[in-house]
């Protein structure tokens, strides 16, 4: 019923595009933060980018609040053709994809300068354009900083994880990495999260800091542990069939809004996350804790041999990223 309620709304709002600009093409993108995040501010830029580039001939309609379905729900009507454009992060695209599990290795960046320099070159345009048989073509990376733990206590070694029920994105990457670190991973749909910190069905979760202004999730809990675990970015995918329904110039034209948006987004997001610590700390009186790496990075060794046995295509890409931090 509820996809049924997602398709309607999906066939009314392709209905109000025509009627609006017959002669332009109109493509919904759908995303689950609200309006007033970077990402969607981001993602409204590459729109407005494109539609200068292409003289109005195409445009972007960006819905927040996952107002066309949750993350999972994006992802197969972009691959069916249903909606033409979605926004999900590696984390949960490795279930697609898995060639994204390779940015989801905790530390395999040696700093933020290395993880976009990975995301703007070659081994990110590799990884973009892998699932075009997949149902979707990968357009743009979104940074979202480093990703910590946060909760009513301290997290300053794996010990402290032990007994803990920590939320987790539905990666086995993401699912592997607490297992490891010695607590209990439990998925939930990031829009349950708030309300499943309340009740105690989990006992923290990880993300970056925004999530605890942005998100609300700094009026529950009050440590932020900065053991910065790992740099998932966000990633701006278009429907295979709708990328093919492009001409060669409109496809160039979306790709060079779609890199445009990385910069635009890249530049106000440390801005951003320093705003929102200092928002967290005054306001919500979240304490931020110093953690040393050392400890959790021994713990998830084992991961990079996991992974490369999995697959030669995720051994190459872990060897070429780690390569290029030198």
């Amino acid at each position: 019923m509820r996809m049924m309620n997602r398709l309607a709304v999906l066939a009314g709002v392709a209905l109000m595009a025509f009627a609006t600009a017959a002669d332009a093409k109109t493509l919904k993108l759908n995303h689950n933060n609200p309006e007033d995040h970077p990402l969607h501010k981001s993602m409204e830029f590459m729109g407005k980018r494109v539609d200068e580039l292409t003289n109005g001939d195409i445009k972007i309609r960006v819905y927040a609040n996952a107002q066309l379905g949750n993350q999972r729900e994006s992802m197969e009507l972009m691959q069916n053709g249903t909606l033409d454009m979605a926004r999900s992060n590696a984390s949960e695209l490795e279930a697609f994809e898995e060639s994204y599990s390779a940015l989801n290795l905790p530390f395999i960046f040696a700093n933020d300068d290395h993880y976009y320099k990975v995301l703007s070159g070659d081994i990110g345009d590799d990884i973009l354009a892998a699932s075009k048989d997949k149902g979707f073509v990968g357009l743009a990376y979104y940074v979202e900083g480093a990703r910590s733990f946060y909760s009513n206590k301290e997290i300053k070694t794996p010990a402290d994880l032990k007994g803990m029920k920590i939320r987790v994105q539905p990666s086995p990457s993401a699912i592997r990495m607490v297992e490891l670190l010695g607590a209990a991973p439990t998925p939930i749909a990031f829009g349950e999260l708030y309300s499943a910190l309340q009740q105690g069905v989990v006992d923290g979760a990880e993300n970056n800091p925004l999530a605890l202004t942005v998100n609300r999730h700094g009026e529950i809990a009050k440590v932020y542990s900065e053991n910065e675990h790992t740099m998932i970015p966000s990633v701006v995918m278009i429907s295979t069939q709708t990328w093919d329904g492009l001409t060669e110039d409109q496809q160039k034209a979306l790709k060079q809004a779609a890199r445009e948006s990385m910069d635009f987004h890249r530049d106000g997001w440390n801005k951003q996350v320093a705003a929102g610590k200092e928002q967290a700390e005054k306001e919500m009186g979240v304490k931020f804790v110093a953690v040393e790496k050392a400890p959790f990075v021994e713990a998830v060794k084992p991961m990079y041999d996991e992974a490369a046995a999995k697959s030669p295509r995720i051994a190459d890409l872990i060897k070429r990223i780690q390569a290029t931090a030198n």
